[in-house]
């Protein structure tokens, strides 16, 4: 049975690892078309947090649900409406650029494989290395995969870790553009990354992770306050 959803949302989520504690009480909603970006310095806690809403692992507390859904009572039906980028590329490295898209598109049983798999590798600019080891890809090469790999069946809810990573100026605004056209099909859209300039004007809007805790990031749309001194100002005051 399909599962759709128009909203993320977690609800008092704590997770810890043994004593540690990675989240404490998050709570916050995405929507149906928004993009939201995850800011925070390293270890805040923003890849466990992208971790749970891709269901892969569960809060210590709280509860998170996908419109009326659970991640329990949503199951496999709910699991294939969400595509994940994360630190791991999730790529196969013995596989060519084709056959790691081939594979991914029949785990989700999506029609019209080749094609599908044909403007996949031509929006990545892979089109004339589809039969080429992964192994041999440079890190950007793999990461324009790896953005293919994790939206290839059109996922309702896109968790991007760290998008950016390796892309060179070109493929960043093709990245841009294409997370402004998704958030306006309505998928909802949680990135983190450090760079803040190239996300400034894309976002609807940000949230900060401080050890394990959130907080919001000032809103300024149709303002003249950069991003980055909006996120300096919120972390000076949190």
């Amino acid at each position: 049975m399909a599962v759709d959803f128009d909203s993320l949302t977690f609800t008092d989520v704590t997770r810890n690892f043994g004593r540690r504690r990675a989240l404490n009480r998050v709570s916050f909603t995405c929507r149906a078309g928004e993009i939201v970006a995850l800011l925070g310095p390293n270890g805040a806690g923003k890849s466990t947090l992208l971790s749970i809403a891709a269901t892969l692992l569960e809060p210590s507390s709280g509860d998170v649900r996908y419109g009326v859904h659970s991640a329990r009572s949503g199951g496999g039906a709910l699991r294939a409406r969400v595509g994940l980028l994360a630190h791991d590329l999730y790529l196969y490295p013995d596989l060519s650029a084709a056959e790691n898209l081939r594979f991914f598109a029949r785990l989700y049983r999506l029609p019209a494989v080749e094609r599908l798999v044909g403007e996949a590798l031509e929006r990545a600019s892979l089109t004339e290395r589809r039969d080429d080891p992964v192994s041999g890809f440079s890190r950007g090469m793999r990461q324009r995969l790896a953005i293919e790999r994790a939206l290839l069946h059109t996922p309702r809810l896109a968790l991007l870790d760290e998008p950016f990573t390796g892309l060179d100026d070109a493929a960043v605004t093709a990245l841009k553009a294409r997370l402004v056209a998704l958030g306006g099909s309505g998928c909802i859209i949680v990135l983190t990354t450090h760079d803040l300039e190239t996300i400034d004007g894309v976002i609807d809007r940000a949230v900060i992770l401080t050890d394990g805790r959130l907080s919001a990031v000032a809103d300024d749309r149709g303002g003249t306050t950069p991003l980055r001194e909006r996120y300096r100002r919120a972390c000076a005051a949190s």
